[in-house]
Order: structure tokens, then C-alpha cells, then sequence
């Protein structure tokens, strides 16, 4: 096992593109550390540069105590499982999971026990006598796991490795990587642009957008203090609601000001919040923050969305949408049309309009 430190890591492309812009990172030995953030944020740029399959343009890395920079990807102590299976079609699972070793002039008794260890691991024992065309896609992903598993890395490297499976299977595969982890008690990083892999599996996460980092925390804490109103919108389904909105001062307390609509802040975030009293402000809330109440605010409900336990209403107040997330009980049938709506202000956010700094933390 082995920590991962990035320092002012920077990648420039030849066209003067530059696609990471500093980053400063560490992850701690045996973490699992999940990278997330929408297309082009760089997230699996910057794990190709951990890897060495990407040249670095400026900065450090290091893996453990070494810098690795110049130290091509086979000496590195990594094992990479990519997005494509990359199985060779004409050998066995055996022969495919043995073929790094080989390679590596490994001894056949060690080769055996380590291929043998690592299918019992991935419960694909019975599939080592057969070739990638007579399995599913799920269990080529777990032929390619035990692929990097048997070089017994120091870091794990996963470059969105479920986003060919089903759904069904994406979840079984996921609790079966997280498993993994906790086996094997190995540093590992996992690429994704799927939130719910990175809320479920990371023990930490790093938010990139467009090369740089926006924020790094646990799953919870990204969920409820996130540091700005782009994590506070790409953390969480259904979105957050991000309003633009101005705060004013009545008979000493604040409010929301939503196109004429008032929502009453909690004491709490008044106090964080006073000296923006009077300026322009994003107003974030999350769906479940909102709620049917009868001495609310009221809302134009367009559409409900049945789930079966919950419903997702989404209405109209100020001339903004807003969508509320509540839990029910037997059938609702809950129409469109006029209904009041109660704000939990103790869970909202405030950001500022022009730095999208959270400012009510």
C-alpha cells in the first residue's frame, strides 16, 4: 500500500489546451479516493498521469516515497481496470489474468496461487476455463479485476469501469469493488461522472471542474457543506434548488427575497449571513428541505412525480422552479394546482453571486 501525492500537478496539451491547472492532492495510504465532476473536468486525465500514461507538463507526483514523474506506468506499483475490458480474446480468464506475471517471469506456483486467490475473491472461479466471448459484461469486468489484482499493486487505479454494465449490474459491481477495498485494504482511485458511485464508495471525493479542484471531503460532508454553488449542484438528486434571490432585513430578521416572495431565514444562517443584507445572493435549498405545510409559502405545483415511498412536486414560486422531495405514506394523489410549501431554512445555503463561495458555512 502507498500514499498518492500530486503537487502543482499541471497538464498542457502541444496546442497550448490546458486541461489541469495545479492540482494539490493527497490520498492517504489505503484510502479510497473517488475523482467525479461532469465530461472535460480532467478527471480521468489526471488519473493517466498518476498512472504514467499521460506525460505531466508540470508539477509532481508521487506514489509513496518516490517520485515518479519519469518512472514508466509498469514500475510504478499500479494496476489500472479501464472503462473498456481490454480481455484478450483468443485466451482463457486464467491465461488473461496470468499474462502480467508471465510477462514478469513470475514463478508458475506463485502465478497459480495468485490467479486462483483472486477469482475466489471476484466468485468467478468456475469461469477460468472459458474466453470472454462466453460471458456477460459483468463478468468480463470481474475478469478484468482480478487482472490487476493479481500483480498485487500498491494503488488501485479505476477509469469508470462500470459505465458499460446495466444498472443491476452496476450496483451488484459497485459493492463488490467497495468489498474489495475493504479486503484487500489497498489505496484506491476511482474515476466516475456517476455521483451515486462516488457518494457510495468513496471515502473521500475530489470534485474537479474544468482541471481544478473544487472541493475535497467525505461523501456527507460534500452533501451537506459544500463549498460552493457548483458542488452544492452537482452533489445530490434531485439537484439542489439555486435560486438568485436578495436578502433583506424585517423587524430584525432576514429574508429571502424571491422576486417579491420572502422566505425567513434561520437564526443561525442570519447571523452568517448579515453583511450581505441588501445584496444580490444565490438561495440554495435541497429538494428534501421543502415541504407540503399548511402555513407555508405558496407554490404552483406543474408536475408530481410519483417514486412509490416519495414524491418528487415540482412547482413555481417567484417566477423561479423549484422541485421538493417528501416521503408518503399508502397512495397520494396529489394534483397540480396552488399548494403551500414550508422552506427548512436551518438546511439551506447562501452563495455569493459573483465567487459562488458558500457563505453561510
Amino acid at each position: 500500500m502507498a500514499k498518492v501525492i500530486l503537487k502543482g500537478v499541471e497538464k498542457q496539451y502541444p496546442n497550448g489546451f490546458k486541461a489541469v491547472h495545479g492540482i494539490d492532492l493527497e490520498i492517504k495510504d489505503g484510502e479510497f479516493m473517488v475523482f467525479v465532476g461532469p465530461s472535460g473536468c480532467a478527471k480521468s486525465t489526471t488519473l493517466r498521469m498518476i498512472a504514467g500514461l499521460e506525460d505531466i507538463t508540470g508539477g509532481e507526483v508521487y506514489i509513496g516515497d518516490r517520485l515518479v514523474n519519469d518512472i514508466p506506468p509498469k514500475d510504478r506499483g499500479i494496476a489500472m481496470v479501464f472503462q473498456s475490458y481490454a480481455l484478450y480474446p483468443h485466451m482463457t480468464v486464467y491465461e488473461n489474468m496470468a499474462f502480467g506475471l508471465k510477462l514478469r517471469k513470475t514463478p508458475k506456483e506463485e502465478i497459480d496461487r495468485r490467479v486462483k486467490d483472486a477469482a475466489e475473491k471476484l466468485e468467478i472461479t468456475e469461469l477460468l476455463d472459458r474466453k470472454p466471448k462466453e460471458m456477460s459484461g459483468g463478468q468480463r469486468q470481474r475478469v478484468a479485476l482480478g487482472r490487476a489484482i493479481v500483480r498485487e499493486p500498491e494503488v488501485f487505479l479505476f477509469d469508470e469501469p462500470l459505465s458499460n454494465l446495466d444498472a443491476k449490474l452496476r450496483v451488484s459491481m459497485r459493492v463488490r469493488i467497495t468489498q474489495l477495498h475493504k479486503e484487500l485494504k489497498n489505496t484506491m482511485i476511482y474515476v466516475t461522472h456517476d455521483q451515486v458511485e462516488a457518494m457510495t464508495m468513496g471515502d473521500r471525493i475530489t470534485v474537479l471542474k474544468l482541471g481544478r479542484i473544487m472541493q475535497v471531503d467525505t461523501p456527507l460532508n460534500l452533501y451537506h457543506k459544500p463549498a460552493n454553488k457548483f458542488v452544492a449542484g452537482f452533489i445530490g438528486s434531485p439537484t439542489m434548488n439555486l435560486i438568485d434571490s436578495m436578502l433583506v432585513e424585517k423587524e430584525g430578521s432576514i429574508y429571502v427575497d424571491i422576486n417579491g416572495v420572502e422566505i425567513k431565514l434561520s437564526e443561525e444562517k442570519a447571523e452568517k449571513v448579515k453583511s450581505y443584507v441588501g445584496k444580490k445572493v444565490v438561495f440554495g435549498i435541497r429538494p428534501e428541505a421543502i415541504s407540503v405545510a399548511a402555513d407555508g409559502v405558496e407554490g404552483d405545483i406543474s408536475v408530481v412525480e410519483q417514486m412509490g415511498n416519495e414524491e418528487y412536486i415540482y412547482f413555481k414560486l417567484g417566477g423561479h422552479q423549484f422541485t421538493c422531495r417528501q416521503n408518503v405514506e399508502g397512495i397520494v394523489h396529489r394534483k397540480a394546482g396552488l399548494e403551500k410549501f414550508a422552506f427548512d431554512t436551518t438546511k439551506c445555503h447562501i452563495f455569493d453571486i459573483e465567487t459562488e463561495e458558500n457563505i453561510s458555512l
